[in-house]
């Protein structure tokens, strides 16, 4: 067909020789070529050429180049119609996103001569699994089985994606089971599995390959790194990588992809950068798993370094591409950077997919702008249930727990599907308005009514909630007759309340049990220390020190940091290195003179030292978020709420001076600690002075 480019003497070679018109109309409908493939068309009807035979392949001409409704005249016009036609059409339907079409003209063939055979029974099959229609796939089915065509391998991949689809991996196995098992569907039913979340079911399929199966395509290596990705079984995926280079298939871009990919959710990220960097060709699917493997490990900044190159690449990102930046954005509270990737997806026409909306409003709520998260949510066109979780858990996580409920109530009256997720937001909402009533009735509906299995991550939120209202041995009795797998941050939310509720004796008995289950803790020694500082005991104090350091366990040093025009500027306690320490330290005590009128008085147990007051003062004024919030004045515009992220639970002191300072200053502060945000206004703190 090469020597053929002119429409016209394609058309007229081929209307003087019926076979070779056929054999034009197959090799333009391979290549796509509409405007050659019309003018054969009209050279055959004015010759009166135009019989079953051609019209069948017209129709897979048009069906082909996306046009579904010339292909249909095509197949309209047919005064004899076969099993070819149909399928060429239906086919062109599934293709063209229409699948409801390709199911009708199924229906239609039930009035027609022709029989659907395996082929069509294939066809419509996918055309249930595009439409979500299960029922039609059961009488499909029925149909496959009365007709004895079930033997056909295409038609059982057909049967086990249409119920992975439309119905669960129940009766997808159930068709696996009673058909030979071959490497298509072995690598969809390991896929279904994973999608669920069975691990084990995958792995025991991934056995039934190796047992069963001797030629592995591509597809089988993105199901099993896949797999290996989800349970992060790094040594099982070492070993799946090894037979992808024995087979020689590591150079397809897409098992590429799915090594770094793996290694990435591993924690490997040096092994996904090596893998990454070995890629003959990158894609966006390319730059977006690395990037991911980056934020997925904490290493945000490069994350975001790699976006400008991936541009430089002359790699266009997609809607993934987009989420994965906007949650590194999201974990740096760097918004305004984040700002500027969204206006970027509204450009490339990205920033209305859901992928890309629930990425800004986790974005939003993680850098402590709620009520922006809040707008986005309100202005999506579609929200799924990540969409809902995410609000809800936004508002949770801000101390808004009535805003959370009602948005939870918006979602059961728009019938939107609850998952676990939904309920930890919800328990979660109930223990910052300390509704303990509401949170075993929501646990109990969770479970009773929902149909979902209460988590260590739910009943945490219970022990929470106990907490909170001050009902600490209610909530260690809970603890003891609830059968969870209780984990350090179960154990350390009560511990926690202990010093909150100066209940010393119980804290240390706690704190005991969980360093007996976990000796390197250092969350656990720290609030350990500050329980017998804040009783007085020195000895005790001293005696977790030198624990901690026989141990080799070391305390992480606070840090906070703040973004000032695009600038992150990071400071520790006691911080001189910042060029304007001078500045920074007047103003900072400016603003604590300032607030000793409104009732500040230095929290000196705050101070775990066993120094004099004067020392413990000094020691207390220039912690880290003090030092970034009086930069966030000095240099933000004066209605600009100030949003400082630290790496550690913040303390008394600072919480009760940043309270006072929103109201002597009119300024919003907003500081995301290592438990939750605080959002000081008018001399109020969110979090209802309880972290």
């Amino acid at each position: 067909m090469r020597a053929l480019r002119s429409p016209g003497g394609v058309a007229a070679w081929a209307s003087s020789d019926p076979g070779a018109a056929l054999a034009a109309l197959k090799a333009l409908a391979e290549a796509q070529e509409l405007s050659s493939g019309k003018a054969v068309h009209g050279r055959l009807l004015r010759a009166r050429a135009l019989g079953l035979v051609h019209g069948n392949a017209l129709i897979h001409l048009y069906a082909s180049c996306g046009r579904t409704y010339l292909a249909r005249r095509v197949f309209d016009a047919l005064s004899l119609r076969n099993v070819v036609s149909y399928g060429a059409l239906m086919a062109g339907y599934l293709h063209a996103g229409l699948p409801a079409a390709g199911l009708d003209l199924l229906r239609h063939m039930d009035l027609a001569p022709a029989r659907p055979n395996e082929f069509i029974y294939a066809t419509a099959l996918a055309c249930c699994s595009d439409a979500g229609t299960l029922r039609t796939g059961e009488q499909c089915h029925g149909r496959v089985l009365k007709a004895g065509l079930g033997t056909f391998p295409y038609v059982g991949n057909s049967l086990l994606c249409m119920y992975l689809t439309c119905s669960g991996v129940e009766d997808a196995a159930r068709v696996l089971s009673a058909a030979s098992p071959d490497v298509y569907s072995c690598n969809s039913m390991i896929n279904g599995y994973v999608d669920q979340g069975r691990f084990g079911d995958a792995m025991a399929v991934l056995g039934l390959i190796l047992a069963e199966v001797d030629q592995w395509d591509h597809v089988t290596f993105l199901a099993a790194l896949g797999l290996c990705a989800g349970l992060k079984d790094l040594r099982l995926g070492t070993q799946i990588h090894g037979q992808a280079l024995r087979r020689g298939v590591e150079g397809n871009i897409f098992v590429g992809n799915s090594v770094v990919d793996m290694h990435g959710k591993c924690g490997e990220v040096g092994a996904a950068w090596r893998a990454f960097c070995e890629l003959p060709d990158r894609n966006v699917v390319s730059w977006s798993s690395i990037m991911a493997a980056f934020a997925q490990n904490g290493l945000f900044e490069e994350a975001l370094r790699l976006w400008p190159e991936m541009e430089e690449d002359g790699v266009r990102p997609n809607d993934f591409s987009y989420a994965i930046v906007l949650a590194a954005c999201g974990g740096l509270s760097v918004l305004r950077h984040g700002e500027a990737l969204s206006a970027h997806a509204e450009k490339t026409g990205f920033r209305g997919h859901s992928l890309v909306e629930n990425a800004l409003i986790n974005m939003y709520a993680r850098g402590g702008s709620i009520w922006d998260a809040h707008k986005t949510f309100a202005g999506m066109r579609r929200r799924d249930t990540v969409s809902w979780n995410s609000m809800i858990s936004g508002f949770s996580q801000h101390g808004l727990g009535g805003e959370a409920l009602r948005v939870f109530h918006w979602m059961s009256m728009e019938r939107a599907p609850t998952t676990a997720v939904t309920f930890v937001g919800v328990l979660s909402a109930c223990d910052r308005l300390g509704l303990v009533d509401d949170g075993f009735r929501y646990l109990n509906q969770m479970a009773d009514q929902m149909g979902i299995s209460p988590t260590v991550e739910h009943y945490t939120c219970i022990v929470g909630l106990l907490s909170r209202a001050g009902r600490l041995e209610d909530a260690e009795s809970f603890m003891k007759t609830t059968e969870a797998e209780w984990d350090a941050v179960a154990w350390r939310t009560l511990l926690c309340a202990c010093l909150i509720h100066k209940n010393h004796g119980l804290g240390k008995r706690i704190a005991k049990q969980i360093l007996h289950r976990n000796p390197n803790d250092v969350g656990t020694y720290v609030l350990l220390s500050n329980i017998y500082a804040r009783s007085g005991s020195w000895d005790g104090v001293s005696e977790i020190r030198k624990l901690m350091r026989a141990r080799g366990i070391k305390k992480e040093p606070g840090s906070s940091w703040i973004q000032v025009r695009n600038q992150t500027h990071v400071f520790v306690s006691g911080d001189r290195e910042h060029p304007r320490a001078d500045e920074i330290y007047t103003k900072l005590r400016d603003l604590l003179a300032a607030i000793r009128p409104l009732g500040y008085v230095p929290d000196l147990d705050g101070v775990f030292h066993d120094v004099e007051d004067e020392q413990k003062e000094e020691c207390l004024s220039f912690h880290s978020e003090k030092l970034a919030v009086a930069f966030g004045i000095l240099t933000m515009p004066p209605t600009a709420p100030i949003h400082v992220m630290k790496n550690l639970r913040i303390c008394d002191d600072c919480h009760t001076a940043l309270t006072l300072i929103s109201l002597a200053a009119a300024r919003t502060v907003v500081v995301r600690d290592a438990n939750r945000f605080h959002c000081f206004e008018d001399g109020r703190c969110s979090c209802g002075s309880y972290w």
